[in-house]
């Protein structure tokens, strides 16, 4: 491999490390009940920056993960617009090819708590009875209860 193959190499995973670790990061702070207006500020940048590294280096499951992730973090801070624009996003890129078969059903979760969010009961009730359609097919019983968990959260 030439030695500017193995720089380019060197950098996509370094950027994939990025993105992981701003994923957690705002997973972390997101989970915090207490945080100050300028961590919410810092929550919005930091799922905004890890969903930017994934489009450089992921798939389209890791888009629509980190579409998810900016709507349940606008979700969160009372934005339902906002929450409902990234979350439909999460659900366009979850109906790409080589996404695995829960995050169609998690995608659908964030859209329902996205819709909640906004105050549209009714487009929030119909996501969440499309999630829980698409559950009984998922595969594994570790991503099933991780997604049926997020939609017994959901706050209707």
């Amino acid at each position: 491999m030439a030695e500017s193959e193995s720089a380019g190499t060197s950098l996509l995973g370094d950027e994939r490390s990025v993105a992981v670790r701003l994923f957690n990061e705002t997973w972390e702070l997101l989970e915090r009940g207490d945080r100050t207006a300028r961590e919410d500020d810092r929550l919005i940048h930091l799922a905004h920056a890890s969903r930017f590294h994934w489009d450089n280096v992921g798939t389209n499951q890791n888009r629509a993960i980190g579409e998810w992730q900016v709507s349940r973090v606008y979700a969160a801070l009372g934005l339902g617009d906002r929450a409902v624009h990234h979350a439909r996003r999460a659900v366009e890129y979850a109906s790409e090819d080589g996404t695995d078969d829960w995050v169609a059903a998690s995608a659908l979760e964030g859209l329902a708590r996205a819709h909640a969010t906004a105050g549209d009961l009714d487009q929030a009730i119909a996501a969440r009875a499309r999630a829980l359609d698409l559950l009984a097919s998922i595969a594994d019983d570790d991503d099933r209860g991780t997604v049926q968990s997020n939609i017994d959260s959901l706050p209707f």
